[in-house]
């Protein structure tokens, strides 16, 4: 059975045309029943899922599910709520961004899925580079495994200029060392999000990116 009906496209269709508090509340119960409601019983499952792989993620729906609600603080674009929902499925949930993890986004528009460590602090990033120097050829298996490259690609990340020793001189023979982040995304159809089957298609790009995040919470927990 599917968990989203057709007006869950459409009460995000209509919000970008509506994008204020009056019409949201008077919409709240429609957004409780077509959106909010069926995304937490899909994150539900997705942690019930790879709990079975990673029995350490101790987490509920609320732990890892964002707020629809923008931080308009700093943004020149005051509209209020978001047009996609979004969930961070990791150990750390959506407070922690330096774990890796499993992050989905749900919109009329598309799917997105991005796994891997996007926020790694100082102490953290310099465990991962250390990981990848100790452990080349596991790292070259995992990135370049023809499930991982089919469905992610590559590994991305923003790069520092300069590196320290000794990674910078061993960046010219792997690049990714320069990287401050390390993760991979993609994006889907739209037309997955009613099907039956949504959460198995998921465990597919989880499964595909699951030595990636393997390798990088062992490097960090060291």
């Amino acid at each position: 059975m599917s968990l989203f009906s057709p007006d869950f496209p459409a009460f995000f269709n209509e919000l970008a045309g509506n994008n204020n508090k009056e019409w949201f509340h008077a919409q709240k119960k429609r957004y409780e029943n077509s959106v909010k409601r069926p995304f937490e019983q899909l994150v539900t499952l997705l942690i019930d899922r790879i709990q079975q792989y990673d029995p350490k993620l101790q987490i509920t729906a609320k732990d890892a599910i964002l707020r629809i609600n923008r931080d308009i603080r700093f943004s020149p674009d005051k509209s209020p709520y978001n047009l996609q929902v979004t969930a961070f499925i990791s150990r750390g949930g959506r407070k922690d961004k330096s774990i890796p993890g499993f992050f989905i986004r749900l919109s009329p528009e598309m799917i997105g899925v991005m796994v891997g460590c996007y926020g790694p602090d100082k102490n953290q990033l310099e465990k991962i580079r250390r990981a990848i120097l100790d452990q080349p050829e596991e790292w070259r298996r995992i990135v370049q495994d023809p499930d991982f490259k089919e469905k992610f690609g590559s590994v991305q990340g923003e790069q520092h200029k300069r590196l320290s020793p000794p990674f910078k001189e061993k960046a010219e023979q792997f690049p990714i060392l320069a990287n401050k982040q390390f993760y991979a995304m993609t994006q889907l159809p739209p037309t997955l999000i009613p099907r039956d089957s949504l959460v198995e298609d998921l465990m597919e790009y989880y499964l595909a990116a699951r030595a990636l995040n393997q390798f990088l919470s062992e490097a960090i927990s060291k």
